[in-house]
């Protein structure tokens, strides 16, 4: 074969190929257009199926929406229903009540017109009878008023006796009772000493000789003694013993101090005895300090200035009626605090008020005044709270009772000041007081006699019934007391007992 024919046969030949591939090519594009079409179509079917789904579901929902809703609307109508009706019940409810107050209101002026009209008429009468009484009796307007007083108080005075006895006897018993507990548990809570002091100091000596080396040649040695410790020596037979005699017990203490001192060192003569009653001076001093702040701190009663304290303990040297007055002071506080405690006091007040009471006696032989305006001069000086002053101030009944806490310190005095044996009065200063009751009572007219029992605490009077009523001698009883306060003075309280009797005798013959 040529090469023509062979170029040709193999031109021919790739067409074909050509032509076959393509046309190969065609089919295939054929199929596969028609695969994706069945795709398309089955996706479009799922998408429709799909939609139909979620449409069925949202209208299942959207009516199940729709039926709550419908219920919640029909339960608000329901509730707004109710709301309303009770609303309307309301406002009848305000609107009757409104018209029961307007027609109470209009009751009230009704009234109010006719109590002014009833205290015009009275005033009126009022005025008609007092002029009345006036014109007849031919009396002033204020002796017309006496004689009406006196007549109704004569007409019913024993109904005004009974209500004032029933009174006095309810309100009485419950006061008592509660009083009664609150002392008696105070005084039960507290265990003092009342031993008395008294007026004379005794030294123990070692021998009788020492005697003589204290009163000296030609007495100079106890003449210098007494002269600078302000006592008096008394030097007698009595065995082992030298008295010390003398109204101010920090003298005696000092001038004991001193003896004890120059008998210790033996040598005793003038220039020795002064020096040595310095140096007693200065101890005693020192005992002093020691007292107050150990007293305040026993009481619990702190932040008081020095000087207060310095001079509190110059108590420990004090007495009245026998009975230490700084242990008294002490004593006080202690059932002041308790009083305090059960009343619902100030304690603190209470106490300080209580331990500085008597606080002037430690400078009433050297100040002018009663102890209780020296006491609180001292203590306004030194600046103490003005609580406590006033609470201190009132215990002798000389200034007024301003707070709770004076009552309590005077009620604690009276405890502390009342216990058997705490102190100790002279037996002509006992029948003294005695007979002063008994005059008292028998000055008032119709008193036919009196006694004083108990010690001076109670007072019985016998009145003449034919002139003294019952009222006359409540009264009577009332200003008996008044003027034993007034006139006497005396530990604790004085009990007055009026006695009214009525005997009515007759013989049989």
């Amino acid at each position: 074969m040529s090469l023509t024919t062979v170029l040709l046969l193999g031109g021919a030949a790739g067409v074909a190929g050509i032509t076959i591939g393509y046309y190969l090519r065609w089919i295939v594009s054929l199929g596969k257009k028609g695969s994706m079409e069945l795709t398309i179509k089955q996706t479009m079917l799922e998408a429709k199926t799909q939609a139909q789904k979620v449409i069925e579901e949202a209208e299942k929902k959207a009516e199940s929406l729709l039926l709550d809703t419908k219920e919640d609307v029909k339960q608000r109508e329901i509730g707004m229903k109710k709301l309303e009706e009770r609303l309307i019940k309301k406002d009848e409810l305000i609107d009757k009540r409104q018209s029961d107050v307007d027609r109470e209101a209009e009751n009230i002026k009704e009234r109010i017109v006719e109590v002014k009209g009833l205290k015009d008429k009275v005033k009126e009468l009022e005025v008609k009878a007092e002029g009345e009484l006036v014109r007849i009796a031919r009396l002033s307007e204020e002796q017309a008023k006496e004689q009406i007083i006196a007549t109704i108080e004569s007409k019913y005075s024993e109904d005004f006796l009974i209500r004032m006895q029933k009174l006095e006897r309810d309100g009485t018993e419950k006061l008592d009772r509660r009083a009664k507990d609150i002392l008696a548990t105070s005084i039960q809570r507290l265990a003092a000493s009342t031993a008395s002091d008294i007026m004379t100091t005794n030294v123990p000596i070692t021998s009788e000789d020492i005697k003589g080396k204290i009163i000296g040649k030609e007495g100079r040695n106890i003449r210098s003694l007494e002269r600078a410790a302000g006592v008096e020596i008394i030097i007698d037979d009595t065995p082992g013993m030298i008295t010390i005699s003398g109204f101010d017990p920090v003298r005696r203490h000092v001038a004991k101090f001193a003896l004890e001192s120059l008998m210790a060192d033996g040598r005793i003569q003038p220039a020795k005895i002064e020096e040595t009653v310095e140096k007693a001076k200065g101890e005693i001093n020192k005992i002093i300090k020691e007292k107050g702040e150990q007293a305040a701190y026993e009481a619990g009663v702190f932040n008081l200035d020095p000087r207060i304290i310095s001079i509190l303990g110059r108590l420990h040297f004090r007495t009245s009626y026998g009975q230490n007055v700084l242990q008294h002071s002490l004593e006080m506080a202690h059932i002041a605090g308790m009083l305090a405690e059960e009343l619902g006091a100030d304690v603190l007040v209470a106490k300080a008020g209580a331990l500085l009471h008597d606080i002037g006696k430690a400078l009433d032989h050297e100040v002018v005044g009663t102890h209780v305006d020296i006491g609180r001069r001292i203590l306004e000086k030194f600046g103490a709270d003005v609580r406590i002053i006033k609470a201190m101030q009132a215990h002798h009944q000389e200034y007024p009772y301003e707070t709770i806490e004076s009552i309590i310190v005077q009620t604690a005095d009276a405890i502390s000041g009342g216990r058997p044996g705490a102190r100790r009065d002279s037996v002509e200063n006992y029948l003294k007081r005695l007979a002063d009751l008994e005059a008292i009572a028998n000055s008032f007219d119709g008193v036919e006699k009196s006694y004083a029992i108990q010690a001076g605490r109670d007072i019985r009077v016998f009145v003449n019934p034919e002139k003294i009523s019952d009222l006359d001698a409540k009264r009577i009883a009332q200003e008996i007391a008044r003027r034993v306060e007034k006139e006497l003075k005396y530990p604790g309280e004085i009990k007055v007992n009026v006695i009214r009797e009525t005997r009515m005798i007759e013989y049989a013959r």
